[in-house]
């Protein structure tokens, strides 16, 4: 009888501790366990909407996905990190349950990080989208993936998806990570500590309304991976890609016809340039008029002209004097100009800013908003041309030397 009881024992035992083992989710300790010992590559997916994919306002080639990879690498020099986007513009809970075997779960990652909720707010069912977000965990956790959750950005007054809202979910997010034991990146904190301390400095981290530029994804990034490695890893250093006018470059080396579209008095100079670089090239220039424009109307114009032409460059170059009507129009505005410059998503054409600075002399009256300017289009993360120091030397003379460079 003692025999047959303690057998019974034991076998109860066992089964118990299998059973908490296969209870056990899947461990984030475990993922930067592999981080820092960099013995085997640890791929991470980054799954959400628009402002996880990579779209026109961090300038169509990187995204926070990328900021994150980068900063880990910081945080784990020997990692073997692989960063996977899965951001799709429109997307909701919904459509990240229909999506997530193809998209996430196949890549079979150690760890997902989830970012949803701003297109779940514009339908307005909260226990559906609590619902869905316990799915994602639970289908990430079966497939023996960890996962950290991002509460949302903070956003601009706009009619679908007020900051109320956007709070609101927030704390859903906060709320569903707790139940589940699974780790938060508060970026929704993040913003708004910003958003306290200056406000200038979250509108420029602001593409729109909704969407942050690329000095909004570093901010991002950094929050998650605080999250992910208990470490703060600062971006700010981190440069556009070098590789302004790899399209146009590719077209005319092939020898074929470039079509540009450029801001005065970059129209005639941009083609004198590639032509003198490459003779023979065909270029062909379509203006985009900024002479007496205010900063609204050049924004009209590249919004109702650029995408429907798909050009191979342009180039844009606002005038020091483009005005508006306070400095927080200003920045709003200022971004649409690089936005709709580029392509919705991945970049299709190139995209040349060139500051003020480069054309004259920008006055003491115009310096304030010319640094604006500047921040605003660091945030677009694609290269730019501005005179450094004390560089005298032509306009022409400047965009020659970048073009020549790029060849």
């Amino acid at each position: 009888m003692r025999q047959l009881l303690s057998a019974t024992t034991i076998l109860i035992a066992t089964l118990c501790s299998i059973s908490v083992c296969a209870a056990d989710p899947p461990s984030l300790a475990k993922v930067t366990a592999m981080l820092e010992a960099g013995q085997e590559p640890v791929r991470i997916v980054c799954f959400g909407d628009s402002v996880t994919g990579v779209y026109y306002h961090t300038g169509g080639r990187r995204a926070w996905t990328d900021m994150l990879g980068i900063a880990l690498q910081r945080a784990y020099p020997k990692a073997k990190v692989e960063m996977f986007n899965a951001g799709l513009s429109g997307h909701n809970t919904v459509n990240a349950l229909a999506r997530i075997d193809r998209d996430v779960l196949a890549r079979k990652p150690h760890l997902v990080v989830v970012m949803f909720g701003l297109n779940d707010i514009t339908k307005g069912n909260r226990p559906l989208y609590r619902t869905n977000l316990k799915a994602i965990i639970d289908r990430c956790r079966e497939a023996g993936t960890a996962v950290v959750l991002c509460t949302l950005n903070s956003v601009e007054p706009n009619g679908p998806r007020p900051m109320s809202a956007v709070t609101e979910y927030s704390q859903i997010i906060r709320d569903v990570a707790k139940e589940n034991a699974v780790p938060v990146a508060d970026v929704f904190n993040a913003y708004e500590a910003v958003r306290t301390k200056n406000r200038t400095d979250w509108l420029v981290m602001m593409s729109d309304e909704i969407h942050p530029s690329m000095e909004g994804h570093k901010l991002y990034a950094e929050t998650v991976a605080e999250a992910i490695s208990g470490k703060r890893i600062p971006l700010g250093d981190v440069c556009p890609p070098a590789d302004a006018l790899q399209f146009t470059l590719k077209r005319l080396k092939a020898g074929e016809p470039v079509n540009v579209i450029a801001m005065p008095p970059y129209d005639r100079m941009i083609a004198d340039v590639l032509t003198e670089l490459f003779p023979g090239a065909k270029v062909n220039v379509t203006v985009w008029p900024v002479e007496g424009k205010s900063l609204g109307e050049i924004v009209k114009w590249g919004e109702e002209n650029v995408r429907k032409q798909k050009p191979n460059l342009v180039v844009i170059a606002v005038p020091a004097g483009a005005q508006a009507a306070d400095d927080e129009t200003f920045i709003r505005e200022y971004h649409w100009i690089p936005s709709w410059g580029a392509s919705f998503g991945y970049a299709e054409w190139d995209l040349l800013p060139i500051l003020p600075s480069v054309t004259e002399p920008v006055t003491p009256a115009e310096l304030p908003r010319a640094e604006l300017a500047r921040q605003i289009i660091a945030g677009s993360d694609v290269e730019y041309v501005e005179r450094k120091g004390d560089d005298a030397r032509p306009p022409r003379e400047i965009l020659k030397e970048l073009i020549r460079q790029r060849m």
